[in-house]
């Protein structure tokens, strides 16, 4: 089968609302590369969206699944109860940031995780509010859209969406918004739309994900805990991207002075297989009726046993230290081209979480046809890149953090090329 048959067949068999980055068909992977079915070969910078931390088919991982396979496939968790939920559940409660007791229920997709999170909220306080940021992303669900801090391609259509949700402008000194500016913004929203009294929790990403890889400054991230703890509104950490070793610690919360009351989790989870999880604090977590919570597939036995296998790889192969390392080296050669490709406006992020983000020289404006043509250039190239961003003006690196290292430096070649000739 070759790629253009696929690429029609797909054109009269699939909906255009499914948007594909890449008009290429894959056959096979392994670690960090990728194969067509026309045999190209591909370093894969986008890992599944952040999905494959320890990369394609981690042989642990492999063997988990197939371990588990052989002995069940399927029960519903909620009808007959396995052990590995309970095990994963106990691990999770121990790894998250905290020595408080803490509870964990798993679920599919990371939006799932948010729904959960939210209606865990609203049940804990008896309260439907819900304040989030803009550039945020949560989800394509209803309320996940509603969460969402971008119109285009996300909400486009969908309307209305669930009330009761507002949203605050991001500290990003880049883009002219202070940490000042965002706390007034804050209490402009408990003047102006809705009482503090009547939010249950306040929603955001350590470090926004499709939002552009804008990390929260640690003296902002302290003032939303101050604001909760005074008005008793719950603190969700929304680490479905960051979590699982890709800002360098295990978890992006680590690298504040502060604790969340929920985390969401989901994508390097498990591995590639679909798995999510909402932990908090266990008397928040107790707040739901039995039955409240839940999903037919939520927690499904093979992803369970994936994501013991990624725990026991990132804890073996030290996986948040090669985050670390990985996103050093990718930010010093980006830095070493701000003089000869004027274009790159800023290098950022935590650990392996990079990004570049583009403006024009002469005008200032987030300059997308330009990253366009980067992406253009290393595809071409045989180095998968995926875009972010409120502008889309961003490149964001979400590499394996296994990947090889000669892998790695051939991949970084393929980038500084890119940006040369863009």
């Amino acid at each position: 089968m070759d790629n253009q048959t696929l690429q029609q067949r797909k054109d009269a068999a699939t909906p255009r609302g499914v948007g594909v980055m890449c008009n290429f068909y894959a056959d096979r992977a392994e670690n960090a590369e990728l194969w067509d079915v026309e045999g190209r070969r591909y370093i894969d910078f986008a890992a599944g969206i952040a999905v494959l931390n320890t990369g394609h088919r981690h042989p642990k991982v492999v063997a988990a699944i197939s371990d588990q396979l052989g002995r069940f496939t399927h029960t519903a968790y909620q009808i007959v109860p396995y052990g590995s939920y309970v095990e994963l559940a106990e691990r999770i409660n121990r790894i998250t940031p905290g020595s408080h007791a803490k509870k964990t229920a798993f679920f599919s997709t990371g939006a799932e995780a948010v729904e959960n999170a939210v209606k865990i909220a609203r049940a804990a306080t008896g309260r439907p509010g819900v304040i989030a940021f803009g550039g945020a992303f949560h989800g394509r669900t209803m309320l996940g859209m509603a969460l969402t801090g971008k119109v285009v391609p996300y909400k486009v259509g969908f309307g209305p969406f669930p009330g009761d949700i507002y949203h605050l402008p991001f500290p990003n000194a880049l883009h002219g918004v202070t940490e000042e500016a965002a706390l007034k913004a804050l209490q402009q929203v408990f003047k102006a739309d809705i009482d503090a009294a009547r939010v249950a929790a306040i929603i955001v990403e350590p470090v926004q994900g499709e939002g552009g890889f804008y990390m929260v400054p640690p003296g902002f991230m302290r003032a939303l805990r101050q604001v909760c703890d005074d008005h008793g509104i719950l603190l969700i950490a929304d680490e479905v991207q960051t979590g699982f070793a890709r800002t360098g610690k295990l978890f992006a919360m680590e690298h504040y002075d502060v604790l969340p009351d929920l985390m969401t989790l989901a994508k390097s989870l498990a591995g590639g297989m679909p798995l999510s999880a909402v932990c908090g604090r266990a008397e928040i977590m107790d707040a739901a009726q039995p039955g409240g919570l839940g999903g037919t597939y939520a927690g499904n036995p093979l992803a369970v046993a994936a994501a013991h296998a990624v725990l026991d790889v990132l804890e073996e192969e030290q996986l948040a230290e090669r985050a670390n390392h990985l996103g050093g080296k990718l930010k010093e050669r980006l830095q070493a081209l701000r003089g000869q490709v004027p274009q790159i406006a800023d290098v950022r992020g935590p650990g392996g979480m990079v990004a570049v983000e583009f403006k024009h020289p002469v005008t200032g404006e987030p300059d997308v046809d330009f990253l366009k043509r980067v992406q253009s250039r290393a595809l071409a190239g045989g180095l998968l890149l995926l875009s972010c961003g409120t502008y889309g003006n961003v490149i964001r690196f979400l590499f394996p953090l296994t990947i090889a290292d000669a892998t790695f430096d051939e991949a970084l070649d393929v980038l500084d090329n890119a940006l040369r000739q863009a």
